[in-house]
């Protein structure tokens, strides 16, 4: 009984073999495959294979005849190829919001979509400077249930946490869970914000979904305000330095020759570059300014400065003059 129900599933067998064991490098000759079905307790012959892969052609699986010595039969068209795997692996493997054991699933599974060959190549491992784990494992969880709320037009309640000088979390807000508006997520440098309502404040506020503690969805209905409705992500447009929501400003920065690199690095194709006859370039970047964007700018030693618009170099003169009094 069981040879045949196996044999009633020979195509089936057929594809996860040519799915496990091909690629466009690597094929089966007509022997081997009667053989890795014999193994499978599934007599075949070299007509019912033949048929076998036509059907499974004609179902859109891309078998291909490699005219080899043997002929090899193989998948070479794949959901993702090789390259795009890689890519994918490399993504999860420098997520900061995943944990490590999140990371670890989503790695196995995505191997699962390539050959046994095509596994042992993404079996590496490239090191990310700075890598950071969430610890915390309810962070997608946290996602579906905002996105619930927001479908159903009501607030959430959660606890927020920061670290203490003990190195411990700590609730804020005094202890008391905060009930807020959900109005937008987004994901930036490595980590998912919650943009929301809240009422105490009435204010737009970030939070960090790692930072969340026992999310749910509340009973009592979404605030509605024209902030809320007129709230719109900058998607971009004016570059964070920190999370940290500044005056967003275009700028212009003095560059030296050797550091324009950077510029790009940091802001993307959008800058605007002006080269100048010292050697240096003026470049004109949009940003949201902050604390942190000065902080910036002083650690390139002199390298990228602030030259206009004026009301921004003084705002950053005060500022190094503060972090002077702060060190001495």
């Amino acid at each position: 009984m069981a040879y045949n129900s196996k044999a009633k599933l020979k195509t089936l067998y057929l594809r996860r073999i040519l799915e496990e064991e091909t690629d466009a490098e690597h094929g089966l000759s007509m022997r081997q495959i009667i053989e890795r079905l014999g193994e499978l307790g599934i007599e075949a012959e070299r007509k019912s294979i033949y048929r076998d892969i036509e059907i499974l052609r004609e179902f859109g699986v891309d078998v291909r005849a490699y005219q080899r010595n043997p002929v090899e039969y193989a998948i070479n068209r794949r959901d993702f190829s090789l390259e795009e795997l890689m890519l994918l692996i490399d993504a999860v493997e420098s997520c900061k919001a995943l944990t490590k054991r999140q990371a670890n699933a989503l790695t196995t599974n995505l191997k699962l979509m390539a050959s046994d060959h095509q596994r042992a190549l993404l079996d590496r491992r490239i090191h990310v400077a700075d890598r950071i784990r969430s610890k915390n494992e309810s962070v997608f969880g946290y996602i579906d249930e905002i996105h619930r709320a927001m479908h159903l037009k009501r607030k959430i309640e959660f606890k927020y946490y920061h670290r203490g000088t003990d190195g411990e979390r700590h609730a804020s807000h005094g202890g008391l869970p905060y009930v807020v508006t959900p109005v937008a997520l987004s994901y930036d440098d490595g980590f998912y914000y919650l943009t929301a309502w809240n009422d105490e404040a009435a204010s737009l506020y970030e939070f960090r979904l790692d930072r969340m503690g026992g999310l749910k969805t509340s009973e009592d209905g979404a605030t509605r305000n024209p902030e809320i409705a007129n709230h719109e992500y900058d998607c971009g447009e004016h570059a964070y330095f920190g999370r940290f929501n500044g005056e967003p400003m275009t700028v212009t920065l003095r560059v030296d020759g050797d550091k324009v690199e950077i510029i790009f690095d940091r802001f993307g194709e959008t800058v605007e570059l002006f080269p100048q006859p010292d050697g240096t370039a003026k470049a004109t970047v949009k940003v949201r300014t902050s604390e942190q964007f000065f902080g910036w700018v002083a650690g390139m030693g002199g390298a990228i400065r602030i030259e206009a618009p004026t009301r921004l170099r003084d705002e950053y003169r005060t500022y190094l003059l503060k972090m002077a009094e702060v060190g001495a």
